[in-house]
């Protein structure tokens, strides 16, 4: 039968976990019909001969150069007449593992993933990524177009996996068995998105630092640098950053019981800046008065300034050695300032240093209620996705310098009380808080870890991850190891071993 006959069997098919046991030739899968999508080629990639397109490219990396043999098909969704989606499916020619994994984006999401691509396939994925309607990183692609905008805010996402799948079931003949989402950052968001409002599309979701209070997190960029720049008196310059960072862990290192370079648990951290505050001269180890001013401001996050009601939690103490990228000027943080130019504004010259946070925080907030909510994913309401036995796992770096990780804390929190009761949460949705990591990924503390195969195992085998081993790498070897832990436990040294060893320590409520 022709591959374009049977196009709607296999819409059907890949939504219910079905398909024709009928394979294509991946070449053949440029002749798939699917709703509002074109499959722009198709074709079999030879082990090791991938290479990444693009004029600047550079050469490949290891992690594409020794890519095992795969079919990759290129595609196009138009949901709407404004419209131009790019994805991607990547699927392995031998030994697909019978399973579907869709990789986020990060900032205003511009691009397909390659990386994460390629990550997948190495598992025996079949994957798909997507540019989310747009090139660049830049939000100025909205302005005038709403329709992108949507695509951006969660429809690519959806419109990718539903034609996705469809296009792995042509291939193998058989629909994925289950599907994974994995993302951070925006990535983060895309799987909340998913998780909330299409809660038949993934199984398992790993959602890292999600941005997904987004009119909010947009905000408390503007209100780092207004902090920082608006008045020069104000400016910390980036030399200035090890010294509050070496502040920080004085004070609050300790206080899990252990000195070893990490705050286990910024919560519980009450660092004053002003210890830094200049005795005389101003200088590299010290604050001046406006200087411990910003830095109060960093730590608080955003408020109204007529209720004094928080808008976005700050950044935590021990996040100081990242804050150049919100705070260094000599604008504004571009993925926070673009929200306010080209979606609240739509002015391109827009200056963030007029930003009102009471009444433009609210205006932000009404255009983005439109249609029940579209760029924000903060519904805690996971009953629908819960009752199709998915699971969920969150994590966050406590050192995050661009999302402050109490956002994650206050998003899990209202999951709990939306399900009713900690314990039923926890045997779907678990959250593990990072110390020591950045914003994804680095930083001094162990930050190296493997949440998909904790959310396989979770999916696969009911095994809810009660902790997740997490590695340091210096020079790519490692030096440190610690279990990271469901929140709201910690790991806790057991007075046993080496303080670098994950063996040493347990997970304890503390």
């Amino acid at each position: 039968m022709p591959v374009a006959q049977w196009s709607a069997a296999l819409i059907a098919a890949a939504l219910s976990g079905h398909a024709p046991a009928v394979a294509a030739s991946c070449d053949s899968l440029t002749s798939l019909t699917l709703p509002h999508t074109a499959i722009t080629a198709a074709q079999l990639v030879a082990a090791g001969t991938f290479t990444l397109p693009g004029a600047g490219a550079g050469p490949n990396g290891p992690q594409f150069n020794t890519l095992p043999g795969f079919c990759r098909v290129s595609a196009t969704l138009k949901p709407s007449a404004d419209s131009e989606i790019k994805f991607e499916v990547w699927m392995p020619a031998e030994g697909w593992n019978g399973k579907f994994q869709g990789v986020g984006n990060g900032g205003w999401s511009g691009a397909i993933g390659y990386g994460p691509l390629a990550a997948a396939l190495r598992r025996g994925y079949a994957a798909a990524s997507t540019d989310t309607g747009h090139s660049g990183g830049s939000g100025s692609f909205a302005l005038g177009h709403p329709e992108k905008l949507i695509d951006f805010a969660w429809r690519a996402v959806h419109e990718m996996t539903v034609q996705a799948k469809a296009i792995v079931a042509a291939f193998y003949g058989n629909g994925a068995r289950l599907s994974y989402w994995t993302g951070c950052s925006s990535g983060g968001k895309q799987g909340l998105m998913e998780a909330q409002r299409f809660p038949g599309d993934y199984d398992g979701i790993v959602a890292g630092a999600p941005a997904n209070f987004w009119t909010h997190l947009m905000a408390s960029g503007m209100w780092i640098g207004q902090a920082t720049l608006k008045d020069p008196a104000s400016y910390i310059p980036k030399e200035k950053y090890p010294a509050v960072h070496k502040a920080a862990l004085e004070a609050c290192d300790a206080l899990d019981g252990l000195k070893d370079g990490l705050i286990q648990d910024p919560a519980r951290c009450h660092f004053d800046p002003k210890s830094l505050l200049c005795a005389g001269d101003d200088g590299p180890a010290c604050l001046t008065a406006p200087q411990v001013e910003a830095a109060k401001k960093i730590y608080a996050g955003p408020t109204n300034p007529r209720t004094g009601k928080g808008i976005f939690p700050g950044l935590e103490p021990g996040s100081e050695l990242g804050w150049a990228a919100m705070a260094g000027g000599p604008d504004a943080f571009p993925i926070t300032a673009d929200h306010f130019k080209y979606v609240v504004f739509k002015d391109p010259k827009w200056d963030f240093k007029t930003l009102d946070f009471d009444r433009d925080v609210d205006l932000a907030d009404t255009l983005d209620h439109v249609d029940g909510g579209l760029l924000n994913a903060t519904d805690p309401n996971l009953n629908a996705f819960v009752a199709r036995r998915g699971r969920l796992l969150l994590y966050h770096g406590w050192n995050d310098p661009l999302i402050a990780p109490e956002n994650t804390v206050n998003y899990y929190k209202s999951v709990e009380a939306a399900m009713g009761a900690a314990t039923k949460s926890a045997d779907a949705v678990r959250l593990f808080m990072v110390p020591g990591m950045g914003h994804c990924a680095g930083g001094e503390g162990p930050n190296s870890f493997d949440a998909l195969t904790a959310v396989e195992q979770w999916v696969e085998n009911g095994k809810a991850p009660a902790e997740i081993v997490a590695s340091h790498l210096t020079g790519g070897v490692v030096d440190r190891t610690r279990p990271l832990c469901p929140y709201p436990q910690v790991a806790q040294y057991n007075g046993i071993g080496s303080t670098d060893a994950a063996a040493s320590f347990v997970c304890k409520v503390p």
